[in-house]
């Protein structure tokens, strides 16, 4: 009978057993044994398109052409943003109330790998919860490993605060 501690392969050992070389065995331990380095959704860099409810008419989607719509802020669905402190993803844009006071419409998808953002108001920012970047209520890149802002769309709220419109 042998002694257990004996008989152990270390990872690279086994690894080098099995034929591989230095440069697939770096490979190996870069991208991890599962690799799963990035969520599955960085697989696909699209951004989803969500069809906007009731509340919303006219074009919130970026990728279909220019982007010009109006948010009803009495309906159910979008009241919220009446909110400082509160966000809402519409069509291809996430629209905030943020800390200031103001409304943003910002694209709602990561410049680094596609993930969604959300707004974080105790930080008063766009954060991807994929890898980490953080957006400035302009768009701002404040933290990569994003490196190129969110587009910012033009907003204007009614005078009886009921309406946004948003537009390119």
């Amino acid at each position: 009978m042998t002694n257990l501690e004996t008989d152990q392969l270390k990872r690279g050992e086994f690894l080098r057993s099995l034929g591989m070389g230095s440069a697939a065995l770096m490979a190996f331990y870069c991208m991890g044994t599962g690799l799963t380095a990035c969520s599955s959704k960085s697989d696909d860099p699209t951004p989803s398109t969500t069809t906007p409810s009731a509340g919303v008419t006219g074009n919130a989607d970026a990728s279909a052409g220019t982007v010009s719509f109006t948010v009803d802020l009495t309906n159910s669905n979008y009241a919220k943003l009446k909110t400082t402190g509160q966000y809402a993803i519409v069509g291809s844009l996430i629209i905030a109330k943020v800390k200031s006071g103001s409304v943003v419409a910002l694209s709602k998808t990561c410049t680094h790998q596609g993930t969604e953002v959300q707004y974080r108001s105790t930080q008063d920012d766009m954060y991807c919860p994929n890898h980490g970047s953080e957006f400035s209520p302009t768009g701002a890149v404040e933290v990569g490993p994003a490196t190129k802002a969110l587009t910012q769309y033009k907003t204007s709220l009614s005078a009886d605060g009921n309406t946004l419109t948003v537009t390119a």
